[in-house]
This record gives C-alpha cells, structure tokens and sequence, in this order.
C-alpha cells in the first residue's frame, strides 16, 4: 500500500468491480474550459512507491481546481501541472490524437513528479479497469456535473437568469446522461452555485430516507464506494478569517455541502480534527487537510446525499452529523414577530430546543444578538470551545441560529459573543429554561415531558375574577421556608401547612434564577429559569401541580423592572445597550445598582411579555405580582433634578412602561383566562386595576391590572399599631383614612416581607407593651385586616407571632412551635386564630363579595378616637351582614353600644381574637346579642356589647 503523503488523509479503498469515470484528458479540458468558461487545472501526483506492485498500479491523483491567476497557473505549471485549453468543436480522429497525446504528457508527467518528490506531496491512487467500451469523454462531460447541479432549485434559479447553451448528449462509464442546459456566464470552479442568504430558501434537499436510492444510482453512474476526492477550492482567505474568529454572519453559505461544477463540494471546519471522512451509505471519501481545521473535497455527485462525517481526533473517532448541512430552524413567521415585538411564545423560538430536524436528533441554538459582529456556541459538548460552531445570523432580525445533532438534554452551554469592537464575552442563554445551579452560571438544555394533573383547578379557577372572590395569601420564600428542602420535598409540606391554615393562595417570592441569594430573587439574571437551587423546571411544576391539587392557587412574584449588572447575564449583553436603555441616565437604576429595561424597544418588550406568558402557561401559575411598579412609571423616581430626562411632553411619565405594562396585562389576560396580576405600586397613579382602554382624568388609559397593594393602609396602620395605646387617640384617622380611597383600586392588604426586615421589626415585635399586649395587638390587628376591605397578604412566620426578623439564612423560627418550648401555647394560639380567620372570611361573601363595591362597607362607628374603638358593617350583593369591632386600647369597655340594622333579630359571635383558645383574656358573648330600638350611631336599633381588651370580634346574624 502507498504510504500516506503528509498533506492528505488515507487513501479510501477501492472496491472490485467499481467503475470508476476516467478524468477528462488535457484537450478535454481545454474544450470544456472554452464551452463553459470554468479555467481548470489538471495535476498528476505520485508518491515514493512502497511495493513493486503498487509502483505498477498507483496513478496520479488529477485534480479539478479553480484557477485564481495566471501566476499561480504558471507555478502549477511549473510544479508538473498543465492547464491546456482547445476548441470544443473537434472531429473523432483529433479527440484520439489528444487522448494519445495526453497520456504521453501524464507519463512525463509522473516522472518528473518523481524527481520533484523533495517539493511536492503526492499521494497514491488505486484505480481499477475502467471498460474501455466506454465513450471517451467529450467536451459536454466536464458540464454533467454543472448540468446535475441545475437539478437543484438554487441552480435552476440560476440558468434562468442568464442565456443557457445547449449541451451535447453524451455516455458515462455507466450510463447515457442528456446534458441539461448550463449558464453562459462564467462560473468559478468549485464556488457554490448561489450564496444563500440564512433567511431566504436555501437549495431543496431530499429527505434522509428518499436519498439511499438515489446515492446508490449516483455511485452506480459516477463514483465507487471508496474513493479519492478531488480538491475542491478551499475556503477563500476572508470567509477563513472570518470563520476562525467567529464573525461569519453566514457560515453555512461556506461549509457543508454545496453543488459545484463538477460535483458537490464538501467543506468542513473541526479544529484540532486529524482528518475528516465524508460518509453517505457505502460511500467513504477522506476529505483534503486544508489547515487550521478546514477540510474540502469535490466529489463528483449530482445530488447532495444525507451524508455524516467521521471526525479522527488524537486517540479518539467519532461518527456524527454535518451542523452545517442543514437549513434554518426558525421560520420567517417566527423572525417577524420577534421584530415586531409581538411573538407571545417566544421562550419557543429563541434559546435551547433539543428537537428533531430533518430527521436527525440535535438542540436548536438561537439568540437575539444585533450588535454582535459574530456568534458561537461553546458548551461542555465542545470542550467550551466555540470555534467550530459558529452560528449563522438570520437576516435583519438579529437573530443568530444553529442547529447542532448529537446534541441532548442536560448539556451545558452559553454563548460567545463577539462585540464590535472585537473583543469577545461568554454569555448565559437569556431565554435559558434551565440554569446551573449558583453560583455557577452556565445555562442547560431541558425539555419537558410533565404530565399535570390539575385540570379541575384549571377548569375552575376562571369562574370568577379574583376581585369578587376570596384572596387571603400566604407569602412564602421557598428557599427558606423550610431550609434544605428542594420542590418536591417542599410539595410534600407546604399545600398541607397552606391548606390547614386556610389559606386560598400562596405567594412566592421571585422563583427565576438569581446569582445572588441575598437578593431574596429580586435581582433575576435567569428571567425563563426556575432556580436551580431547589431542583429542576419540571421539580417546580411538581410542587405547583400539588399546591392546586390541594385547593391552593400560586401566585409568583415577577420581576420587570430592572436585572443586575453581571457580565455574563444581560447587561451590554452583545457588546452594547441592548436590553438596557442607551440612555445612561434611563438605565441606570439610583436606589439598587441594577439597570432598567428600555421598554420602548420593542424586542425588549417581547421578552417581558412573553416571560409573563410563560410562567402563566408553562408552569400553571395563577397571577403574577409585579415588582417596583412605581420605579418603571416616573423616570425622575429616586432621581434628582438634572438626573432624569422628560418624556416627549415635557412630563415625567415613563410613557414606554406605561405602554409595556398595558400590553403585559391584556396579553396575559387574553391569553390565560382566570389569572390575576398585582401591582406592587406606592403612589397614587391613577387607573393601576382600570381596564387598559378607559382613560381616566389624567388622559391614560388604565394599566389593566387585576389588583394593587395597598402601600397607604399598611403604612398607616402599622404606624398607628405602633403607637402606645394611650396616644393611640391622636393618630385615630390612620386607622380610618384608608376608607376614603379603598374603591379607587382594587386592593390587596400586604403584610410582606418587607415589613419584617431591615431592622422594621417582626409584626409582633412592632406592638407596644408587654408579651401579653404584644400578642393580643397582634391578635386584634389580624382581625381588623381580614375584615377590612381587601384581599390580605401575610408573610411567612407572622401567623405564629415570630419576634424575630426574616432572614433568608435561616427562615421562621419553627422551634417556637415545638412542644418542649415554654411559650409554645402563646405562638400557637396566634396560628390558630389565622387558620380561625379564614375558615369564617372564605365561608362569608359578605367580607369578600364586594370588596371593590362601595355598597359592601359602612361604618358603624369610625370617630370613636378617645376609645380607640372601630365598628363597621360589611355586606354581601344580597345585603346579608357583617359586623367587626376593634377596641385598640388595653382595656375591657362593658355596656359598649354600637348602631346596627333594624331588620337583624340577633348577633352571634364568629370571631372574637381575645378567646382564650388564641391566649387571650377570653372576654367573650357566647350568647346571641339582641338589638334594643334605642337609636344609636343613627340607626334606629342598637347594641350593647361588652369590648375585650386589645380585641376584634365579628358578629353575624344568627
């Protein structure tokens, strides 16, 4: 066997019995060079013989190239090349002249290769008989392969746009082939017949299975199984460059497979690759070693065959698909949209899909990149070398894609971007659906295959807006609500804790990945991302699936307003401002270091009201509360004078967060029927829950959320709350004043986790006076919220009175409840009036029916300042009442009379916070209480009740 020359791989094997077609001779050549106008270059190659016999039957390789200059013609010349051009009008007798002429010159040829060895790599051929039956090729051979190449979509296209010569009818070894007709422009060997575009329609390809036939008859008519490949032109120095330093905006356009004159070119890009094999059925051809990875071979086909390449590393082959051989993943549908800031699934189009694709197993790569001058993709499928796979930019959309096989579910991955100024940056996936798990940052492919089994909460939760029915939430950090605990382990525990309280809803702090824990998840980097910390997208589906299984509905904290600034997230994210503002004063964020989002770019849009979409519909969750409402609205918020820049009106309104937040909520709306979203908003902004499309005084439209915390009762109330009873009275009107503005917006009463933090103290802890009045205040203020109107919110560890403030190191002091504890009783009598509490509000319409209706309020009493007393009526649509009375001083008030409607006989007691079973003095009325008709409050009949201490009772008829 010939040994192996250093600038080529090993030489394929022939087969007995193949045909294999003889190389156009030297007159040939310069008769089809004419006819076509494709210059081509004849070389005859040999290397040191190894055996006697395979000195006699070794050939030289000739090889089909194209022909850049003149000057390199005449160095090929000079090399024991020839580049001989003649008519292509010839009699039978000149052709044989020629062919006798020509194989004098190749065996002058072959010595003088044999003296110029030192210089010049050869390799060795085996050839086998080829029939001598067969016709001598004649001009129209050197077009059959221009004339199979027109077979293909993109070369039709192409004669048609220029005058078309008739060829010949001419004989293969194998068979008798009519020459289509070929352009008369010329057309340089080896070039791709077009250059495609990635958005627009690339050459048509037969499906995987429909191509075994036809490689079969291919080979049968033009190539053996084995062979050796001719050169086919190498990639040109610039597309080199480009693809070497990862700023090809189109690479598919110079790599895979492409029909050629002559054939199809296959051109492949491994670094660090010793040789790569074109392998399509029983075909094997070693392609050319062009250096710095690149590899190319011409292989006379007339049909692009459902090909693999075997890949020879150090120590190591590997058999796989060509990345470069497919077309584009994402359609034009898709790409519109995403420009347009109007595809709601984007999370379905961008970032990392394992898929099939044209019948071959792989991951989708996409990424909205617009400044990148390049992209690629590095992951520990590549060694986090990007090199090679460099992704392809679709059109004007921004849009980088690659689809690369073999590539499966739980691989690493982030994208190499290249700025433009050159410099390059390693980033995570912005649309990843899975993260690694903090503080480690690269994304992972995921897929899902959950089967969920909520249906009849689905089903049932759209039967009324959340508004007009019962809303008491529990707000939980899950990663330390109970700490250690992932989502399926926390499944087990939380629907069962949440359900025996009472509860309706539960409220997660931010679950999208963040790097930093002290953050408590409101610093998102991974916006599609649960975090990894608790376990897997499909973990967090599970833990959902059960809290409705329970009866629980699950509302999730969302985080639109600003992402840290982490290099390797989304700041600059391809080398400038681009989910940011541009402007440095918009996007800075003053209060939190972070950045803000450039809601008026509509890319960016697309990305927040998708996410919003996603979580609703791929995780099932009920409502979204939104964070930093207030920052998004006013661009001077937190800003001095000469740090914020007016809107086009000269106004301080972010007019773009105004437009984005109306579309987030009809979208969502629209789009997930059931779902509630909350506004976290501090000012007094008008419309926050109106429907988008009524303006109000101030000219806008509302911003068509579904609720809004309160901001202005919790402050007030706790402020009051915290004063010494006796001074109580001089701060009575922040008990009543939340009333004048309650139907203004449909509110939720928050205790959240802010109130509990950053030295604010616990809620029992804010409570003046001794354990005892600590706890009764804390009793009696419960009552007064879940009776007010609003939906309530309560944080984690508040419903058994812990001192302490919340950390997200260690979570609730759950020891407090544990038996051996001396004041277990006392904490626990609080978690049983919380469970009490929403047993009676969630069987009462009167205290939610009507929550946002004035008719479903009236005060019975709300000027009592010197008794630091309250007493209101609420309402259900059928006037059916509600009585709740708070007496906020340490002192039992006897014969304490009270207005009430005429039409009820008789009060029983529902609530009474100063029971003893919840640790109080247990000042109750186990009796019904009957109205007298002395008018009082004026009202024709009233009451006389005995007030516990630091208490609230309802009364309902009995």
């Amino acid at each position: 066997m010939t040994p192996r020359p250093e600038s080529s791989g090993s030489r394929p094997k022939g087969t007995a019995g193949e045909k294999i077609p003889e190389q156009p001779t030297a007159a040939q050549q310069k008769s089809a060079a004419k006819k076509t106008a494709v210059p081509k270059q004849a070389a005859a190659k040999k290397a040191a013989p190894a055996k006697a016999t395979a000195k006699k039957a070794a050939a030289g390789r000739t090889t089909v190239g194209k022909t850049v200059a003149k000057k390199t013609a005449a160095k090929k010349a000079a090399a024991g090349k020839t580049a001989v051009e003649r008519p292509a009008a010839e009699t039978a007798t000149a052709k044989k002249a020629a062919a006798k002429k020509t194989a004098a010159k190749k065996s002058a040829a072959k010595k003088s290769a044999a003296k110029k060895a030192t210089t010049v790599k050869a390799t060795a051929a085996k050839t086998t008989a080829v029939k001598t039956a067969a016709s001598k090729p004649t001009t129209a051979d050197t077009v059959a392969g221009k004339a199979a190449a027109a077979k293909s979509p993109a070369a039709k296209n192409t004669a048609k746009k220029a005058p078309a010569k008739k060829a010949g009818t001419v004989k293969s070894a194998a068979a008798t082939t009519t020459a289509a007709k070929s352009p008369a422009k010329k057309t340089t060997a080896g070039k791709a017949v077009a250059k495609k575009s990635a958005v627009k329609k690339a050459p048509a390809r037969k499906a995987p299975a429909a191509q075994a036939p036809a490689l079969e008859a291919a080979s049968a008519q033009v190539v053996p199984p084995e062979m050796e490949v001719a050169v086919s032109p190498a990639v040109d120095a610039a597309d080199r460059e480009r693809l070497l330093g990862g700023t090809h905006h189109d690479p598919h356009s110079v790599l895979g497979a492409h029909p050629v004159p002559g054939g199809i070119a296959f051109r492949a890009f491994r670094p660090y690759a010793l040789a790569v094999t074109v392998v399509a059925g029983e075909l094997r051809a070693e392609l050319h070693d062009d250096g710095e990875g690149f590899f190319s071979g011409l292989l006379p086909l007339r049909e692009i065959p459902a090909y693999r390449l075997v890949v020879e590393y150090e120590g190591t082959v590997l058999e796989t698909e060509d990345a470069y051989r497919f077309l584009p993943t994402l359609g034009d549908l898709d790409l519109h949209l995403i420009g347009e800031g109007r595809h709601e699934e984007l999370w379905t189009a961008l970032g990392a899909h394992p898929m099939t694709h044209e019948g071959v197993t792989g991951t989708r790569f996409a990424v909205w990149a617009p400044n990148a001058r390049g992209v690629r993709v590095a992951g520990t499928f590549n060694f986090w070398d990007g090199t090679g796979h460099v992704m392809r930019s679709l059109g004007s959309s921004g849009v980088w894609e690659l689809f690369l096989p073999d590539v499966g579910e739980g691989e690493l991955y982030k994208f190499e971007i290249t700025r433009p100024d050159g410099s390059r940056t390693l980033r995570a996936d912005p649309l990843a659906r899975r993260t690694e798990v903090p503080p480690a940052t690269s994304s992972v492919i995921t897929s899902s295959a959950y089967e969920w089994g909520d249906a009849e909460w689905l089903a049932r939760r759209a039967e009324a807006p959340a508004h007009e029915a019962p809303f008491s939430v529990y707000e939980v950090h899950l990663a330390s609500w109970r700490p250690g605990l992932t989502y399926r382990q926390l499944a087990e525990q939380l629907p069962a804790y949440v359900k025996n309280l009472g509860f309706t809803h539960v409220e997660l702090m931010p679950v999208a990945e963040h790097p930093f824990g002290g953050s408590w998840g409101y610093q998102v980097t991974g916006f599609y991302a649960p975090t990894a910390r608790l376990g897997t997208p499909d973990d967090f589906r599970y833990l959902v699936d059960k809290l409705h299984q329970a009866g629980i509905g699950v509302l999730m904290d969302w985080v639109p307003a600003h992402f840290p600034r982490d290099a390797w997230a989304l700041a600059e994210f391809d080398g400038r401002p681009l989910y940011e503002h541009e402007d440095p004063l918009r996007a800075a964020h003053p209060d939190w270091g972070t950045l803000e989002f450039d809601f008026g770019r509509n890319e960016v849009r697309n990305f927040l009201v998708a996410n919003a979409v996603y979580w609703c519909e791929e995780f099932h969750i009920d409502g979204l509360r939104v964070d930093a409402v207030a920052s998004m609205l006013y661009l001077d918020y937190s800003r001095e004078p000469g740090q914020w820049t007016p809107n086009e009106h000269g106004g301080r309104e972010n007019l773009d967060a105004v437009a984005f937040l109306q579309e987030m909520n009809a979208t969502v709306y629209r789009r997930v029927p059931g779902v509630v979203t909350i506004a976290e908003e501090s000012t007094a902004w008008d419309g926050v829950t109106r429907a988008t499309h009524h303006k109000g005084p101030s000219g806008f439209g509302g911003l068509g959320f579904g609720l809004k915390w309160n901001m202005g009762w919790m402050h007030d109330s706790l402020q009051y709350m915290s004063h010494e009873p006796v001074h109580r009275k001089y701060h009575h009107g922040e008990m009543t004043f939340s009333m004048v503005y309650a139907y203004s917006e449909n509110y939720v009463l928050p205790i959240s986790h802010d109130e509990v933090v950053h030295g604010k103290r616990s809620l029992v802890s804010k409570m003046p006076g001794d354990w005892w009045q600590q706890r009764a205040g804390v009793r009696a203020y419960l009552g007064f919220m879940w009776a007010h109107p609003g939906k309530q919110l309560l944080f984690m560890g508040q419903e058994f009175a812990q001192g302490a403030e919340w950390s997200e190191a260690h979570g609730p002091d759950w020891w407090l409840l544990d038996p051996g504890y001396g004041a277990e009783a006392d904490h626990r009598g609080v978690r049983d009036l919380v469970r009490d509490l929403n047993t009676v509000y969630r069987a009462t319409p009167a205290l939610w029916r009507l929550d946002t209706d004035p008719a479903g309020f009236e005060w019975i009493v709300g000027d009592a300042a010197d008794d630091n007393v309250l007493a209101f009526l609420r309402l259900d649509p059928e006037g059916v009442p509600v009585l709740a009375v708070s007496n906020f001083a340490p002192v039992t008030r006897q014969d304490y009379r009270l207005g009430v409607p005429e039409d009820v006989p008789a009060w029983h007691e529902a609530v009474n916070t100063d029971a003893a079973r919840y640790g109080g003095s247990d000042v109750t009325h186990p009796d019904p209480v009957k109205p007298e008709p002395q008018p009082w409050h004026g009202r024709p009949a009233s009451i006389r009740l005995t007030l516990p201490p630091l208490a609230t009772v309802w009364l309902r008829p009995a």
